[in-house]
């Protein structure tokens, strides 16, 4: 047991000797950040134009006088953008930063 706690010991007193690292960027985390933001340029495009074709859609049907689907298209283009905006605060709840 004795020699588990020198062990121990040594392993605490050489991590005690390690200083503060400076951070450093990943490699190409620059890449990832860009890709990252064309990611969210083309989800807001995709809710944007989704809401739009929707609420044609929304009209067409209207006019015609047959049965009504689109506003199922309208209220799932608004709820997907809902969570795309907010998947960032989800994230940040989620990892605890």
């Amino acid at each position: 047991m004795s020699i588990v706690l020198t062990t121990f010991g040594d392993g605490v007193a050489t991590l005690a000797q390690i200083g503060n690292p400076t951070p450093e960027a990943p490699p190409l985390s620059d890449k990832i950040m860009q890709f990252v933001r064309y990611i969210t340029w083309f989800a807001m495009l995709s809710g944007i134009l989704a809401i739009v074709y929707a609420g044609g859609k929304f009209a067409w049907e209207k006019w015609q006088g047959s049965g009504l689907e689109s506003p199922k298209m309208v209220a799932g283009a608004m709820i997907g953008g809902v969570v795309a905006t907010s998947a960032g605060t989800i994230m940040n709840a989620v990892i605890g930063a």
